[in-house]
């Protein structure tokens, strides 16, 4: 019998772009132009290396994101997945979905050569239609060009398209917002996300936070909820606290970090869970080009992290999903009592923050991810208190588990 391989997904990550928003935390580099061909070399080096590691494994999703990938251009592009298709066994319906700006998008026999490729998933970032939103952030793009490039992806051929909004942003109202949510349904995406703004330390959006009004805890919640609603009423069902997709166009490549599914990332600042352990890169361009192309060492931290150790883990992030909790895969992946977490569940449910499915699954409900962070960390604190317990049991010599 043909032993059958474990899926996994590549992040690939592309750490330039033309100027970094205001609000930006992730690793990119604006006027790095002249590392882009060494960089993809690199890449595709360490592609090649890491290769022999996956040779039980087919991969089912590829996910190029930045920075901003569209930017580094076709022909690079083209180069990166080529180096994935012949080093590594891709499924027949592999997911390869391309990060763009709509500034760089906007060029349909550009688009078109990446679908002839094999890129079949395009995530555009429009953040707003309001331009003076747009412009509050540092977004170089504007609301006719992310139109363009929906355009441009349809024409060459793109079936499954993404677009990003962001609610909070400087300056917005309800208003503003429900009227980007509309341009955004209207161009007729097959996925949506729509994220909070969070004012990271270190940004130039958050240094100028006392400068601008920004939208308070209230607000953001009507925003958010008002979102879900909308979106489900056009069509786009909820399938994790920020994303929404029509039937069978979820992003598969995402929903691996929330199922704790494998996957290996490339470049720096890029993270993997691969073969029991959790890795990432050092964000430093230099360094992974040297470590990649002249054998230098490649800085990164790693932690073992054995499968049925990562209770807490997939508790956080199964919760993010709106598929949920499942009592059964919980015991059964790691054999614990699912019972401790009942009372919390149930209280929950009374609340209308949390549901329970027919198959007994819980997930939150739009009002429950709102608090999500809160009710997690309750949750986590009674999974504790049931390892404490067993601890002590056993420091009692009683092994038997009660219920």
């Amino acid at each position: 019998m043909k032993e059958q391989k474990m899926p996994l997904g590549l992040y690939i990550h592309i750490p330039f772009c033309a100027q970094k928003c205001a609000y930006c935390d992730f690793y990119s580099l604006p006027h790095a132009e002249g590392k882009m061909d060494e960089y993809v070399r690199a890449v595709s080096a360490h592609l090649a290396e890491v290769a022999p590691r996956a040779a039980q494994h087919i991969v089912d999703t590829v996910y190029f994101g930045g920075g901003t990938p569209s930017y580094l251009g076709p022909k690079r592009l083209k180069a990166l997945l080529s180096s994935v298709q012949k080093h590594y066994v891709l499924s027949k319906d592999a997911e390869i979905t391309l990060e763009a700006n709509p500034d760089s998008a906007g060029d349909w026999r550009a688009l078109r050569t990446l679908r002839r490729a094999g890129f079949n998933r395009i995530s555009l970032g429009m953040q707003s239609s309001i331009e003076g939103e747009l412009r509050a952030v540092g977004r170089i793009h504007t609301f006719e060009q992310v139109r363009a490039a929906v355009d441009a992806a349809r024409k060459a051929k793109f079936k499954n398209v993404s677009l990003d909004l962001i609610y909070g942003l400087p300056e917005q109202t309800m208003e503003s917002f429900s009227a980007s949510l509309r341009a955004a349904v209207a161009l007729e995406p097959e996925h949506i996300s729509c994220y909070g703004l969070k004012l990271e330390e270190g940004t130039p959006l958050y240094t100028a936070r006392n400068t601008f009004s920004a939208a308070d805890d209230d607000l953001q919640a009507d925003m958010y909820l008002f979102a879900v609603s909308f979106l489900q009423e056009a069509g786009f069902a909820q399938y994790e606290i920020s994303n929404f997709a029509r039937p069978g166009f979820e992003s598969r490549h995402n929903l691996k970090y929330w199922t704790l599914s494998e996957y290996a990332g490339f470049g720096p600042g890029a993270h993997s869970d691969f073969g029991g352990v959790r890795y990432s890169f050092d964000r430093d361009l230099d360094a992974y080009i040297n470590g990649a192309l002249r054998g230098g060492q490649m800085p990164m931290e790693c932690e073992d992290r054995p499968a049925w150790t990562r209770d807490t883990e997939y508790l956080m992030l199964t919760l993010r999903t709106v598929r949920g909790l499942n009592p059964r895969a919980f015991e059964n992946m790691f054999r614990q009592r699912f019972a401790p977490f009942l009372p919390l569940l149930e209280r929950y449910e009374a609340l209308g923050l949390a549901a329970r499915s027919t198959d007994n699954t819980w997930h939150f409900t739009p009002r429950g991810f709102l608090v999500s962070n809160t009710l997690i960390g309750e949750l986590l604190d009674a999974l504790s208190s049931e390892k404490q317990r067993r601890f002590d049991a056993t420091a009692r010599g009683d092994y038997i588990v009660r219920t």
